[in-house]
């Protein structure tokens, strides 16, 4: 009798731990997402946010959505007070000054052999820091001239081509600057990838800032002319992100901007006319571009990390992917979703396909370093110092060099 009891008590001991585990299994779990945005991408993260509900029932993500300068303003404040998000948006571009709130990657893949050979290998790359990997990839890209194509013919202009040059861009930019419109609408960036693709270096050798070297002043000051001396572009405010630029592209307003693949939406939104897609303009040399993308990991310091490496491979699932390829906010990091970007997303642009194919034959490292988000918040911050001649090119380098460390 004792023997039977022993085995019928631990059977329901057995029983009850494993309801307990199973019940602990399913518990629901609440995640909190951190991306950039604005009002028009809401819908579009929550959707990839209803696709981990449909696939884990017990698992709900909840996106929290910061403008572009804000985003980057507020992560290390949240970061240092314990309240990030569980699912953290990182840009490549930031990776080196953010890398240590995430949770390194690798020993989640080796639990079910997830294989990062499915992204363009670019980005995983970009992702990662000192050969750990932090994030899985929803997009890359290069830097691109968006243009109007009912300008350009009205106006009796040839198309770019591929290897177009400078000259041939500023050429174009000021026959399209006429009854009220601009030829061209800047923004801060343009003095990041324009120059690199007019073969300048933002570098010296130690891969530290040298924004007063001759060849990126100059390369610089090419674009700072096109909106302070030839006025074929209006000055953006300072502070201000892409959005600018892209509404006046759209609006009509403005022939030429400058951005990569993940803004597809908003160029083409509300846009009544044929768009066309060009590589930036080089310069003396070859042509050379710089790409870049953004991912998701996971925050280094949440408390539902397994629930959230699951969320992860779903937000960047193929599914996802073909959400964000087709609705133009995305040309996947994921090399077998890219054809949605192409067939739906850009399936009426003219050049897309040729261009980033093109642009991706000719990429050339993206050299970033730990100051990167200070260097960049510093462009957007004093630029309009130089394009509205309230400080020369030069000068507006130097006070930005001054502010590195």
């Amino acid at each position: 009798m004792k023997l039977s009891l022993i085995l019928a008590t631990a059977a329901l001991v057995g029983t009850s731990a494993f309801a307990m585990q199973v019940q602990a299994q399913d518990a629901p779990v609440n995640l909190t997402w951190q991306m950039w945005g604005d009002q028009t991408d809401q819908a579009l993260w929550q959707s990839l946010a209803d696709l981990v509900t449909e696939q884990y029932p017990n698992i709900k993500v909840t996106p929290q959505i910061s403008g572009w300068t804000d985003y980057w303003t507020r992560l290390p404040v949240l970061a240092s007070s314990g309240e990030i998000g569980d699912i953290v948006a990182m840009q490549s571009m930031r990776m080196p000054s953010f890398y240590s709130i995430l949770e390194p990657l690798d020993a989640h893949f080796a639990t079910d052999s997830f294989d990062v050979k499915v992204f363009e290998p670019s980005i995983v790359s970009g992702l990662s820091h000192d050969g750990a990997v932090y994030g899985l990839p929803y997009d890359v890209g290069p830097w691109l001239v968006f243009y109007n194509r009912d300008m350009f013919k009205a106006a009796g202009l040839a198309e770019p081509a591929m290897d177009w040059t400078f000259d041939d861009f500023k050429a174009a930019a000021d026959k399209l600057t006429a009854g009220g419109n601009f030829g061209y609408a800047t923004q801060a960036f343009d003095y990041i990838a324009g120059p690199v693709a007019l073969g300048a270096e933002y570098f010296n050798d130690a891969n530290q800032f040298d924004l007063t070297n001759a060849g990126y002043a100059a390369a610089v000051g090419k674009y700072v002319d096109l909106t302070a001396v030839d006025k074929a572009s209006p000055v953006f405010a300072s502070g201000a992100s892409a959005v600018q630029a892209s509404g006046r592209f759209a609006s009509g307003n403005a022939a030429m901007y400058i951005d990569g693949p993940w803004s597809m939406i908003s160029a083409a939104k509300g846009a009544n006319f044929e768009m066309g897609i060009a590589p930036l303009p080089r310069g003396d040399g070859p042509s050379r571009f710089i790409t870049a993308g953004s991912g998701f990991g996971i925050a280094a310091a949440g408390q539902h990390k397994e629930e959230a490496y699951k969320a992860l491979q779903v937000l960047t699932g193929p599914k996802a992917a073909e959400i964000l390829a087709s609705a133009g906010r995305a040309l996947p990091g994921r090399l077998a979703e890219q054809h949605f970007w192409y067939d739906v997303a850009a399936k009426d642009v003219k050049g897309t396909r040729e261009t980033l194919e093109y642009s991706f034959e000719h990429a050339t490292p993206f050299r970033l370093n730990e100051t990167w988000n200070e260097f960049e918040n510093l462009m957007t911050q004093y630029m309009p110092l130089a394009l509205n001649g309230d400080n020369t090119t030069e000068g507006v380098l130097a006070d930005i060099q001054s502010q590195l460390p």
